[in-house]
């Protein structure tokens, strides 16, 4: 693990798995979460041969976590600054829930920079929340409940979210696990992070997508729904969807084998 500065100075912490590999993949997390999340899939990439880079987004993980920043721009900018301190070029990006919106947001402001494939997992995008003209989502209230309980017991929070992410049983020890995660990002990222979902419109990011496009959703998420899944495939030129009916938010581990078997077909692709 080492540091990259960005635009600001906060310091970005990365994760560069054999980088003597031919073929790259860089990973985005979601909220609230870290790079650990693709401990499932990391592995086997570096097995295959793959160059696999991983980073903490600000707040979260190893990452500085500084009193403002976590726009949707600024954190895009955190994964350029990444990009070109590494030279990336012609790699996969692999974004999740939020770390898929800041993806979409990469690819508009960046000219998706590097990205010759874009993979993105139960992506919290266009909008996560409920706005004029656009009645997809959760409402704007039902944020402000979330960043309430946050403000109020961030531990319970974590062990409610942990629980919500998967549709299919496991054991308490992966569920607390998740929660573990959850619980090492910083209380100020979480927060403001939540605000950026509730806030960020993303709409317009779409069509700035210009590589081949794989969607992977769980058709029982109940922190993304399928119709937002459904506007990124609508919108997003010659994309292709996958659905996991029997997975939830937590898409790279609900079903494990069988996200795998799409997610490692769609990186080789």
């Amino acid at each position: 693990m080492f540091y990259v500065n960005s635009t600001d100075g906060v310091k970005i912490a990365v994760y560069d798995y054999n980088c003597g590999g031919a073929e790259t993949v860089l990973f985005i997390h979601g909220w609230p979460l870290s790079h650990k999340i693709y401990e499932y899939q990391i592995p086997i990439l570096v097995r295959m041969g793959y160059r696999v880079v991983a980073l903490d987004l600000r707040g979260f993980g190893k990452s500085d976590a500084p009193g403002c920043g976590y726009s949707y721009d600024q954190m895009a900018a955190d994964i350029f600054q990444v990009v070109r301190r590494l030279r990336l070029w012609s790699f996969t990006m692999v974004g999740f829930s939020m770390g898929g919106a800041n993806s979409l947001r990469y690819m508009r402001l960046f000219g998706g920079h590097g990205v010759k494939k874009l993979i993105l997992l139960a992506a919290a995008a266009p909008s996560w929340t409920q706005r004029p003209g656009y009645p997809y989502g959760l409402t704007r209230e039902a944020v402000d409940e979330i960043i309430c309980q946050i403000e109020t017991d961030r531990a319970q929070y974590a062990a409610e979210f942990s629980k919500q992410l998967f549709a299919s049983p496991h054991s308490a020890y992966i569920i607390d696990w998740f929660r573990q995660i959850a619980m090492s990002a910083s209380a100020i990222g979480t927060i403001e992070c939540a605000l950026s979902l509730r806030d960020e419109d993303g709409r317009d990011d779409l069509c700035y997508v210009n590589v081949p496009t794989v969607l992977i959703h769980g058709a029982k998420d109940e922190v993304v729904s399928s119709d937002l899944v459904e506007i990124q495939h609508e919108c997003i030129s010659g994309s292709r969807l996958y659905t996991l009916e029997d997975s939830g938010h937590g898409i790279m581990y609900d079903e494990l084998e069988k996200f795998n078997d799409i997610f490692l077909q769609a990186v080789e692709c």
